[in-house]
């Protein structure tokens, strides 16, 4: 009885082993044959994203603002300064113009008239919200410009080390600059951009003093303008342009602190009224006033007295 138990039970075990692994890997081959075959087309429904129709319908409503001659040039160099390089950037300027000013205009209109505000006060709030709806592009295309000119003026000097460093290694000024926009891609995009920007213009065709002219032009930074002032002479004249390109970046340095010691010289004459409006008012509250609370407690009923 004993040996047909065992039996039984090593028959089990094995036949269990042995599902198991046909489980395991029987499918194995089915599963690679349905991989290698074709997917059937998948028809999905298109769903807009929302953020999608917000941009279509700030490019409609660009559309229907007509762009003014006079003042057209000078917004697509604002635009572009500030990094937009769409070519349909002034219709989305637009566009998010008259959006700004139908949202907020009508906006405090209805939130005027629920608070129950006066007709006076109420004009008055509508007029500013839209005043704000219609300034409110203009301000922060102004706003992305000096922070992309902020960018590219603290990114100038370590550019400038970089070129020093691959021109001594033997590069022209072309490889140059290909070679520092590749490596600073990551930590200074925006100068780099513009490098990249300006390479493709010179194989576009374009002669160096040219492109180096537009990348100033772009930027609008008036370090950058030195240095393309600088590289321009030093094409011209046949100089060194390693000695060049290290000069002026320790020009740029010299500059930076100069400017930064300028604003810590001007920060005394700043605090002048923080300090009188603020500081001073909380002083003379804290110093006086235990000592005329203590006069009007005391001393006054003394004088009343006598």
């Amino acid at each position: 009885m004993l040996e047909l138990a065992a039996a039984v039970w090593v028959f089990l075990a094995v036949t269990a082993g042995t599902v198991f692994l046909l489980l395991r890997f029987g499918g194995t081959r089915l599963r690679a044959l349905d991989r290698l075959q074709a997917l059937p087309p998948v028809v999905s429904e298109f769903l807009p994203s929302s953020t999608l129709m917000w941009q279509e319908l700030v490019k409609w409503a660009g559309a229907l603002v007509p762009a003014t001659p006079k003042g057209l040039p000078l917004l697509k160099r604002r635009l572009m300064r500030a990094g937009f390089r769409n070519p349909q950037a002034v219709r989305f300027f637009y566009g998010a113009r008259v959006c700004s000013t139908a949202i907020l205009g009508p906006g405090a209109l209805l939130l005027g008239l629920r608070l129950n505000v006066s007709s006076d006060h109420l004009f008055l709030l509508t007029a500013g919200a839209t005043l704000a709806g219609f300034l409110a592009p203009s301000q922060y295309l102004s706003w992305c410009v000096a922070r992309r000119k902020h960018a590219i003026e603290k990114a100038l000097p370590n550019v400038l080390d970089l070129m020093v460093v691959c021109v001594e290694s033997g590069l022209g000024l072309d490889q140059t600059v290909v070679q520092v926009a590749q490596e600073l891609r990551v930590a200074h995009p925006e100068l780099c951009g513009e490098f990249a920007m300006m390479n493709l213009e010179m194989r576009a065709g374009k002669r160096r003093v040219e492109a180096l002219h537009n990348l100033s032009d772009r930027a609008g930074v008036e370090d950058l303008k030195r240095l393309v002032a600088v590289l321009v002479q030093t094409d011209r004249f046949g100089t060194s342009i390693a000695a060049s390109l290290r000069g002026h970046a320790d020009y740029l340095r010299v500059m930076a602190r100069q400017r930064a010691e300028e604003q810590a010289a001007k920060l005394a004459v700043k605090l002048v009224f923080p300090i009188f409006f603020c500081v001073l008012p909380s002083l003379f509250v804290v110093t006086i006033g235990p000592v005329i609370t203590r006069l009007v407690r005391d001393l006054f009923p003394m004088i009343e007295k006598m």
